[in-house]
């Protein structure tokens, strides 16, 4: 008896020894954003997907405490220590965190998403090209202020690549018009801010024509604010992204229109891509080092099939 349970016990050791050693085999991935926001709700969807898909993976979804530059390379640290295999992230300020992107890039490969890192040693982009997006908005504006006016933007990160290049497509757009960016004004993702930032410039500028919202959630602070203020449908709301309540800004025609991208396709393909790269294949990466994934224009014509679409990801 003594024998048959030194035996059957052997064997449990044994198996949790081999689940253990299985465990320890999988390499981790790590999807790391800029800071919490519900746009980024359809990128771990698309993480979810790429994990079904990538039974050999740890998908791991990070967001920052903060939005700061600092805390999201202390959080990268970690994950490096910890044995993360690669790393994707919406650097929070390219510009100021070169050497510290360069750090980590020496460590495990790393890719980027959202904002761009161009000058550091990540492997490659896949996002949207936020110039294209931004001319999408200039076009959106163009056509809902056919008599020209004046624009004020809001956006969370001014100095973070995506910002910027946003910004500037847009003013490509409609120079030489008679519609104007007249000022942008930044809110490091703090929600309070954002919306004050919205208040602070419809009390400076009660005359305003325009308001641009360049990251998910200024359009619905931009809504809020207008609502509040019984401007609501009298200033014209440019959008980007597709926030629920953008989408009934939309629908109902008190927002123009917003560019949307696709994070969900970011978090799926981007997995697979960092994966592949492990396994050695490096013919996924293009010679730009590129992946570009398009993004639209929404607009009353075709806001329910898009939103039908969102809802049928993220319960998938």
């Amino acid at each position: 008896m003594r024998l048959r349970i030194s035996t059957v016990a052997l064997t449990l050791v044994a198996a949790l020894t081999a689940s253990t050693s299985l465990a320890q085999e999988k390499k981790a991935l790590a999807f790391v954003v800029n800071g919490a926001s519900d746009f980024w709700k359809l990128a771990e969807a698309g993480v979810k997907k790429a994990q079904a898909e990538l039974p050999n993976y740890d998908l791991q979804f990070k967001y920052p405490e903060q939005a700061a530059a600092a805390v999201q390379q202390r959080l990268m640290d970690d994950l490096v220590a910890a044995g993360v295999s690669a790393i994707m992230v919406s650097a929070v300020d390219p510009k100021s965190s070169t050497d510290a992107l360069n750090r980590i890039g020496s460590q495990v490969p790393l890719f980027t998403t959202d904002s761009d890192a161009p000058d550091t040693n990540r492997v490659a982009y896949i996002g949207s090209s936020n110039t294209d997006a931004g001319k999408q908005a200039g076009e959106i504006a163009l056509k809902a202020l056919p008599n020209g006016g004046k624009c004020i933007g809001f956006v969370g990160l001014p100095g973070a690549d995506n910002a910027r290049e946003r910004i500037e497509g847009m003013k490509s757009v409609i120079a030489g018009s008679k519609v104007e960016l007249i000022d942008v004004r930044g809110d490091d993702i703090d929600m309070t801010r954002a919306k004050r930032n919205v208040e602070d410039a419809l009390a400076a500028n009660p005359d305003i024509d325009c308001m641009v919202g360049f990251y998910s959630y200024n359009p619905p602070r931009i809504y809020e604010v207008l609502k509040e203020s019984g401007k609501l449908g009298q200033v014209t709301v440019v959008a980007f992204d597709e926030d629920p309540i953008t989408l009934g800004g939309v629908r109902e025609g008190t927002i123009a229109g917003t560019v949307v991208q696709d994070p969900y396709e970011w978090g799926y393909q981007g997995m697979k891509l960092m994966a592949r790269y492990l396994e050695g294949d490096k013919s996924v990466i293009p010679d730009n080092k590129l992946i570009i994934v398009p993004t639209k224009m929404i607009d009353k014509s075709n806001v329910d099939a898009f939103e039908a679409e969102l809802k049928d990801r993220i319960s998938g």
